[in-house]
Protein backbone atom coordinates (compact mmCIF):
# COMPACT_ATOMS: atom_id res chain seq x y z
CA UNK A 1 0.00 0.00 0.00
CA UNK A 2 2.71 2.55 0.87
CA UNK A 3 4.52 2.79 -2.17
CA UNK A 4 1.99 2.88 -4.60
CA UNK A 5 0.34 6.68 -5.41
CA UNK A 6 -2.83 7.66 -3.18
CA UNK A 7 -6.07 7.51 -5.59
CA UNK A 8 -7.45 10.64 -5.18
CA UNK A 9 -10.51 12.49 -6.26
CA UNK A 10 -11.59 16.12 -6.76
CA UNK A 11 -14.73 17.81 -5.81
CA UNK A 12 -15.40 21.25 -7.27
CA UNK A 13 -13.86 22.64 -10.44
CA UNK A 14 -13.19 25.97 -9.91
CA UNK A 15 -9.42 25.93 -8.06
CA UNK A 16 -9.81 22.63 -7.75
CA UNK A 17 -9.28 21.74 -11.55
CA UNK A 18 -7.19 24.84 -12.21
CA UNK A 19 -4.14 23.75 -9.28
CA UNK A 20 -4.98 20.87 -7.38
CA UNK A 21 -5.26 18.53 -10.39
CA UNK A 22 -2.52 20.01 -11.90
CA UNK A 23 -0.41 19.94 -8.72
CA UNK A 24 -2.15 15.86 -8.04
CA UNK A 25 -1.24 14.66 -11.85
CA UNK A 26 2.61 16.03 -10.31
CA UNK A 27 2.72 14.16 -7.93
CA UNK A 28 4.40 10.83 -8.16
CA UNK A 29 2.87 10.08 -4.47
CA UNK A 30 -0.79 10.80 -5.61
CA UNK A 31 -3.09 9.86 -8.73
CA UNK A 32 -6.03 11.74 -9.79
CA UNK A 33 -8.78 9.28 -10.20
CA UNK A 34 -12.18 11.06 -10.73
CA UNK A 35 -14.29 14.38 -10.19
CA UNK A 36 -17.04 15.81 -8.79
CA UNK A 37 -19.25 18.35 -9.90
CA UNK A 38 -23.12 18.96 -9.30
CA UNK A 39 -23.88 20.58 -12.18
CA UNK A 40 -23.52 18.09 -15.08
CA UNK A 41 -22.24 20.62 -18.35
CA UNK A 42 -19.60 21.96 -16.13
CA UNK A 43 -18.61 17.80 -15.06
CA UNK A 44 -18.68 16.40 -18.50
CA UNK A 45 -16.32 19.46 -19.58
CA UNK A 46 -13.74 18.73 -17.06
CA UNK A 47 -14.30 15.44 -17.49
CA UNK A 48 -13.34 15.69 -21.33
CA UNK A 49 -10.57 18.08 -20.48
CA UNK A 50 -9.17 15.69 -18.11
CA UNK A 51 -9.85 12.20 -19.14
CA UNK A 52 -11.31 11.52 -16.27
CA UNK A 53 -14.75 9.49 -15.07
CA UNK A 54 -16.95 12.51 -13.51
CA UNK A 55 -19.98 12.00 -10.75
CA UNK A 56 -22.62 14.28 -10.58
CA UNK A 57 -23.88 12.22 -6.75
CA UNK A 58 -21.47 12.48 -4.28
CA UNK A 59 -22.87 9.20 -2.43
CA UNK A 60 -21.62 7.74 -5.69
CA UNK A 61 -18.49 8.99 -5.50
CA UNK A 62 -17.47 8.16 -1.81
CA UNK A 63 -18.87 4.43 -2.36
CA UNK A 64 -16.28 4.18 -5.32
CA UNK A 65 -13.64 1.37 -3.38
CA UNK A 66 -11.09 2.82 -5.71
CA UNK A 67 -11.21 6.22 -4.28
CA UNK A 68 -9.39 6.63 -1.35
CA UNK A 69 -9.14 10.30 -0.57
CA UNK A 70 -10.79 13.28 -1.80
CA UNK A 71 -9.43 17.09 -2.84
CA UNK A 72 -13.09 19.39 -1.46
CA UNK A 73 -12.49 22.67 -3.14
CA UNK A 74 -15.87 23.67 -3.25
CA UNK A 75 -17.58 27.43 -2.62
CA UNK A 76 -17.41 27.33 1.65
CA UNK A 77 -20.97 26.60 1.66
CA UNK A 78 -21.36 22.94 1.18
CA UNK A 79 -17.98 22.12 2.22
CA UNK A 80 -18.47 21.26 5.96
CA UNK A 81 -21.27 18.72 4.50
CA UNK A 82 -19.11 17.40 2.28
CA UNK A 83 -16.37 16.88 4.35
CA UNK A 84 -18.26 14.93 7.21
CA UNK A 85 -20.04 12.71 4.20
CA UNK A 86 -16.57 11.67 3.08
CA UNK A 87 -14.96 11.25 6.62
CA UNK A 88 -18.23 8.84 7.13
CA UNK A 89 -16.84 6.97 3.90
CA UNK A 90 -13.60 6.41 5.64
CA UNK A 91 -11.61 8.98 2.72
CA UNK A 92 -8.70 10.87 3.68
CA UNK A 93 -9.49 14.40 2.74
CA UNK A 94 -7.66 17.56 1.73
CA UNK A 95 -9.91 20.65 2.08
CA UNK A 96 -9.38 23.58 1.06
CA UNK A 97 -9.73 26.93 3.30
CA UNK A 98 -12.14 28.27 5.12
CA UNK A 99 -12.66 24.59 6.18
CA UNK A 100 -16.30 25.52 7.35
CA UNK A 101 -18.37 28.26 8.08
CA UNK A 102 -18.04 27.97 12.28
CA UNK A 103 -15.30 26.45 14.40
CA UNK A 104 -17.31 24.58 16.24
CA UNK A 105 -17.77 22.41 12.34
CA UNK A 106 -14.08 22.41 12.24
CA UNK A 107 -13.71 20.34 15.66
CA UNK A 108 -16.47 18.32 14.21
CA UNK A 109 -14.81 16.87 11.15
CA UNK A 110 -11.62 16.49 14.01
CA UNK A 111 -13.03 14.56 16.31
CA UNK A 112 -15.06 12.36 13.12
CA UNK A 113 -11.09 12.01 11.65
CA UNK A 114 -9.83 11.32 14.56
CA UNK A 115 -12.27 8.32 15.25
CA UNK A 116 -11.84 6.68 12.13
CA UNK A 117 -8.53 7.16 11.53
CA UNK A 118 -8.17 9.21 8.34
CA UNK A 119 -5.50 11.70 7.61
CA UNK A 120 -7.13 15.94 6.35
CA UNK A 121 -4.72 18.20 5.35
CA UNK A 122 -5.79 22.30 4.92
CA UNK A 123 -4.43 23.95 2.17
CA UNK A 124 -2.61 26.57 4.01
CA UNK A 125 -0.68 27.09 1.06
CA UNK A 126 2.06 29.69 1.92
CA UNK A 127 3.62 27.58 4.68
CA UNK A 128 4.64 25.85 1.56
CA UNK A 129 6.48 28.83 -0.12
CA UNK A 130 10.20 28.90 -0.05
CA UNK A 131 10.31 32.27 1.33
CA UNK A 132 8.18 32.03 3.96
CA UNK A 133 9.50 28.66 5.26
CA UNK A 134 13.44 30.61 5.22
CA UNK A 135 11.42 33.59 7.25
CA UNK A 136 10.13 30.65 9.58
CA UNK A 137 13.61 29.44 10.00
CA UNK A 138 15.32 32.95 10.48
CA UNK A 139 12.51 33.36 13.70
CA UNK A 140 13.06 29.41 14.78
CA UNK A 141 16.77 30.67 15.11
CA UNK A 142 16.12 33.64 17.23
CA UNK A 143 17.41 36.19 14.53
CA UNK A 144 14.41 39.23 15.44
CA UNK A 145 15.23 38.61 19.25
CA UNK A 146 12.14 39.46 21.43
CA UNK A 147 9.62 40.42 18.93
CA UNK A 148 8.04 43.62 19.66
CA UNK A 149 5.38 44.28 16.98
CA UNK A 150 3.97 42.50 14.22
CA UNK A 151 2.28 43.97 11.03
CA UNK A 152 0.53 42.08 8.10
CA UNK A 153 -0.99 44.15 5.47
CA UNK A 154 -2.75 42.65 2.42
CA UNK A 155 -4.67 44.69 0.26
CA UNK A 156 -6.13 43.40 -3.20
CA UNK A 157 -7.97 44.80 -5.66
CA UNK A 158 -9.41 41.63 -6.61
CA UNK A 159 -12.80 42.92 -5.70
CA UNK A 160 -12.43 46.91 -6.29
CA UNK A 161 -14.21 46.62 -9.94
CA UNK A 162 -18.39 47.41 -8.79
CA UNK A 163 -19.30 45.74 -11.95
CA UNK A 164 -18.15 42.28 -11.01
CA UNK A 165 -20.70 39.72 -10.53
CA UNK A 166 -23.09 39.11 -7.11
CA UNK A 167 -21.88 35.30 -6.83
CA UNK A 168 -21.31 33.26 -3.38
CA UNK A 169 -18.37 35.38 -2.46
CA UNK A 170 -21.18 38.35 -1.97
CA UNK A 171 -22.69 36.71 1.10
CA UNK A 172 -21.89 36.19 4.28
CA UNK A 173 -23.84 33.00 5.33
CA UNK A 174 -22.25 31.37 2.33
CA UNK A 175 -18.73 31.43 3.37
CA UNK A 176 -17.86 34.86 1.46
CA UNK A 177 -15.87 38.04 2.53
CA UNK A 178 -12.24 38.95 2.50
CA UNK A 179 -11.93 36.64 6.20
CA UNK A 180 -12.95 33.55 4.66
CA UNK A 181 -10.64 34.17 1.47
CA UNK A 182 -7.41 36.05 3.19
CA UNK A 183 -8.15 36.12 7.13
CA UNK A 184 -8.02 32.12 7.45
CA UNK A 185 -4.44 32.47 5.02
CA UNK A 186 -3.21 35.79 7.07
CA UNK A 187 -4.28 33.92 10.69
CA UNK A 188 -2.59 30.71 9.98
CA UNK A 189 0.50 32.62 8.53
CA UNK A 190 0.85 34.43 12.48
CA UNK A 191 -0.17 31.27 14.18
CA UNK A 192 2.79 29.58 12.38
CA UNK A 193 5.17 32.15 12.15
CA UNK A 194 5.05 33.91 15.89
CA UNK A 195 2.09 32.03 18.26
CA UNK A 196 -1.41 31.23 18.62
CA UNK A 197 -3.42 34.19 18.66
CA UNK A 198 -5.03 35.00 22.63
CA UNK A 199 -6.98 37.98 21.55
CA UNK A 200 -8.33 40.50 18.91
CA UNK A 201 -10.21 43.51 17.97
CA UNK A 202 -11.93 43.46 14.73
CA UNK A 203 -13.68 45.97 12.41
CA UNK A 204 -15.20 44.88 9.22
CA UNK A 205 -17.27 46.74 6.21
CA UNK A 206 -18.36 46.62 3.08
CA UNK A 207 -17.42 49.20 0.56
CA UNK A 208 -18.97 47.93 -2.58
CA UNK A 209 -22.51 47.10 -0.52
CA UNK A 210 -24.49 45.89 -4.32
CA UNK A 211 -23.71 44.21 -6.98
CA UNK A 212 -25.01 43.17 -10.87
CA UNK A 213 -26.86 39.90 -10.65
CA UNK A 214 -25.02 37.14 -13.11
CA UNK A 215 -28.08 37.09 -15.16
CA UNK A 216 -28.45 40.90 -15.73
CA UNK A 217 -31.99 41.27 -14.31
CA UNK A 218 -30.88 43.53 -11.33
CA UNK A 219 -28.47 43.50 -8.51
CA UNK A 220 -28.41 42.33 -4.99
CA UNK A 221 -26.89 43.25 -1.65
CA UNK A 222 -23.63 42.03 -0.52
CA UNK A 223 -23.45 41.15 3.28
CA UNK A 224 -19.60 39.60 3.18
CA UNK A 225 -17.12 42.13 4.56
CA UNK A 226 -14.78 43.31 1.76
CA UNK A 227 -12.40 45.38 4.34
CA UNK A 228 -11.44 43.81 7.97
CA UNK A 229 -9.00 45.85 10.46
CA UNK A 230 -8.16 43.76 13.18
CA UNK A 231 -5.89 44.34 16.20
CA UNK A 232 -4.19 40.99 17.65
CA UNK A 233 -2.24 39.69 20.66
CA UNK A 234 0.43 36.88 19.95
CA UNK A 235 1.90 34.41 22.49
CA UNK A 236 5.34 33.01 21.51
CA UNK A 237 6.29 30.14 22.68
CA UNK A 238 8.25 31.18 26.13
CA UNK A 239 4.80 32.70 26.40
CA UNK A 240 5.90 36.45 25.59
CA UNK A 241 2.52 38.65 24.44
CA UNK A 242 3.32 40.01 20.91
CA UNK A 243 0.92 42.45 19.64
CA UNK A 244 0.04 42.57 16.01
CA UNK A 245 -1.80 44.38 13.41
CA UNK A 246 -3.74 43.55 9.95
CA UNK A 247 -5.19 44.76 7.07
CA UNK A 248 -6.80 43.12 4.89
CA UNK A 249 -8.72 44.24 2.02
CA UNK A 250 -10.10 43.10 -1.56
CA UNK A 251 -11.51 46.50 -2.86
CA UNK A 252 -7.64 48.62 -2.67
CA UNK A 253 -7.17 49.16 -6.44
CA UNK A 254 -4.08 50.06 -6.10
CA UNK A 255 -3.37 48.17 -2.70
CA UNK A 256 -0.24 47.09 -1.93
CA UNK A 257 -0.32 43.43 -2.22
CA UNK A 258 0.97 41.21 0.77
CA UNK A 259 2.98 42.50 3.05
CA UNK A 260 4.32 40.91 6.74
CA UNK A 261 6.42 42.85 8.89
CA UNK A 262 8.04 41.91 12.37
CA UNK A 263 9.92 43.87 14.62
CA UNK A 264 12.04 42.73 17.54
CA UNK A 265 14.84 43.71 19.32
CA UNK A 266 17.56 42.30 17.21
CA UNK A 267 16.22 42.76 13.98
CA UNK A 268 13.53 43.90 11.89
CA UNK A 269 12.33 41.17 9.08
CA UNK A 270 9.98 42.34 6.10
CA UNK A 271 8.02 39.62 3.47
CA UNK A 272 6.29 41.33 0.93
CA UNK A 273 4.45 41.04 -2.65
CA UNK A 274 2.99 43.78 -4.47
CA UNK A 275 2.32 41.26 -7.65
CA UNK A 276 -1.41 41.78 -7.69
CA UNK A 277 -2.03 39.02 -10.69
CA UNK A 278 -0.18 36.01 -8.47
CA UNK A 279 -0.79 35.22 -4.67
CA UNK A 280 2.81 33.36 -4.79
CA UNK A 281 5.41 35.19 -7.65
CA UNK A 282 6.86 38.15 -6.51
CA UNK A 283 7.22 37.99 -3.06
CA UNK A 284 10.90 38.98 -1.48
CA UNK A 285 12.75 38.76 1.80
CA UNK A 286 14.20 41.37 3.78
CA UNK A 287 16.31 42.10 7.22
CA UNK A 288 17.38 44.67 8.72
CA UNK A 289 19.54 44.08 12.54
CA UNK A 290 19.65 46.64 14.76
CA UNK A 291 20.97 49.74 14.04
CA UNK A 292 21.42 48.83 9.92
CA UNK A 293 19.38 49.25 6.99
CA UNK A 294 16.99 46.62 5.26
CA UNK A 295 19.05 44.30 2.78
CA UNK A 296 17.74 41.56 0.82
CA UNK A 297 17.90 38.05 1.74
CA UNK A 298 19.24 35.54 -0.45
CA UNK A 299 17.01 32.87 -1.53
CA UNK A 300 17.79 29.53 0.26
CA UNK A 301 18.39 27.21 -2.68
CA UNK A 302 17.65 24.08 -0.40
CA UNK A 303 13.84 25.88 -0.23
CA UNK A 304 13.57 25.99 -3.86
CA UNK A 305 10.63 24.58 -6.23
CA UNK A 306 12.11 21.48 -8.31
CA UNK A 307 9.28 22.59 -10.58
CA UNK A 308 6.85 25.69 -11.17
CA UNK A 309 4.26 26.90 -12.75
CA UNK A 310 2.69 29.86 -14.53
CA UNK A 311 0.11 30.42 -11.85
CA UNK A 312 2.08 30.35 -8.83
CA UNK A 313 -0.32 28.53 -6.58
CA UNK A 314 0.28 24.97 -8.27
CA UNK A 315 3.83 24.95 -6.61
CA UNK A 316 3.13 25.76 -3.15
CA UNK A 317 -0.42 22.91 -3.65
CA UNK A 318 2.20 20.93 -4.60
CA UNK A 319 4.17 20.49 -1.96
CA UNK A 320 1.41 19.94 0.39
CA UNK A 321 0.14 17.28 -1.44
CA UNK A 322 2.81 15.56 -1.38
CA UNK A 323 3.42 15.68 2.34
CA UNK A 324 -0.03 14.68 2.69
CA UNK A 325 0.37 11.46 0.75
CA UNK A 326 2.80 10.59 3.15
CA UNK A 327 1.05 11.49 6.15
CA UNK A 328 -1.35 8.79 4.47
CA UNK A 329 0.73 6.36 3.80
CA UNK A 330 2.34 6.48 7.64
CA UNK A 331 -0.84 6.65 9.20
CA UNK A 332 0.16 10.13 11.18
CA UNK A 333 -1.20 13.42 11.28
CA UNK A 334 -0.74 16.13 8.92
CA UNK A 335 0.55 19.51 9.49
CA UNK A 336 -1.51 22.41 8.52
CA UNK A 337 -4.17 19.83 9.29
CA UNK A 338 -7.63 20.59 10.96
CA UNK A 339 -6.14 21.66 14.35
CA UNK A 340 -4.47 24.58 12.28
CA UNK A 341 -7.75 25.48 10.91
CA UNK A 342 -9.78 25.41 13.93
CA UNK A 343 -7.15 28.06 15.09
CA UNK A 344 -8.05 30.06 12.25
CA UNK A 345 -11.12 29.59 12.09
CA UNK A 346 -12.11 30.88 15.50
CA UNK A 347 -10.07 33.65 14.60
CA UNK A 348 -12.77 34.70 11.98
CA UNK A 349 -15.55 33.89 13.81
CA UNK A 350 -14.40 36.36 16.87
CA UNK A 351 -13.77 38.60 14.01
CA UNK A 352 -17.08 38.59 12.91
CA UNK A 353 -18.05 38.93 16.16
CA UNK A 354 -16.40 42.46 16.64
CA UNK A 355 -13.84 40.47 18.87
CA UNK A 356 -12.86 39.25 22.90
CA UNK A 357 -10.28 36.84 23.76
CA UNK A 358 -9.59 33.40 21.72
CA UNK A 359 -11.08 30.22 22.73
CA UNK A 360 -8.72 27.19 23.19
Amino acid sequence: MTDRPLRVAVAGLGFGEKVHLCALADCPATEPVALWHPRPERLEQASRSSGLPGFTDFAALLADPGIEAVVIATPPGPRFALAREALEAGKHLLLEKPVALRSEQVEELQRLALRRGLTVAVDFEYRAVPLFQQLQQLLERGVLGDPWLVKLDWLMSSRADASRPWSWYSQAAEGGGVLGALGTHAFDMLHWLVGPSRSLRAQLSTAIDTRPLPDGSGSAAVDAEDIALIQMKLETVDGRSVPAQVSLASVTRQGRGCWIELYGSAATLVLGSSNQADYVHGFQLWIAPAGEPLRPVPADPALAFPRTWEDGRIAPVRRLIEGWAAAVREGRPMVPGLAEAVASQRCCDLAREGGGVVAG
